[in-house]
């Protein structure tokens, strides 16, 4: 099983397009299978997974502490899923914003009832925040052409 997606940095050393392949995912410290071939430069290290967006840089600082490299939001899920059905479990991320990076919104306030990102809340709020908004779109098109270029010349 494999899973993929954006994750913010908390290693200051991560930048925006680096491709992080999770040696462990947290809090559980489920094991990850690193790809049989991978294309190009990767990071790995520890990913923590959360049920939350870590919007600001002060919280990401506070993050790392955990001992995490990097921080997303379904990788836990996955791995659990994976295990249950004893199927190897790989984790690959492409970094979206880098540890001094503030989000430009509390995406967490853009949240409905069941916990997904209303396009609404979000815009609505943007319009207060649309340079920030702009850049962070560029930064997300900029690391998912990096990670659809690495995952075409990975073999699992």
């Amino acid at each position: 099983m494999v899973s993929t997606g954006f994750c913010g940095a908390l290693d200051p050393a991560l930048r925006v397009g680096d491709i992080f392949i999770a040696a462990c995912v947290l809090p559980s410290a489920s094991c990850v299978q690193p790809p049989a071939s991978a294309r190009g430069s990767v990071k790995t290290g520890a990913l923590l997974s959360i049920d939350r967006v870590a919007s600001t840089a002060a919280e990401k600082a506070e993050l790392r502490k955990t001992g995490a490299d990097a921080i997303e939001m379904e990788a836990a899920g996955v791995a659990q899923k994976a295990a249950e059905y004893n199927l190897p479990f790989y984790c690959v991320r492409v970094v979206s914003d880098a540890a001094q990076d503030d989000l430009p919104l509390d995406f967490n306030r853009m949240r409905d009832a069941e916990g997904r990102f209303s396009r609404m809340k979000i815009l609505v709020a943007g319009f207060s925040s649309f340079p920030g908004l702009l850049k962070l779109n560029k930064q997300s098109k900029a690391a998912a052409q990096a990670l659809g270029d690495f995952l075409a010349g990975t073999r699992f």
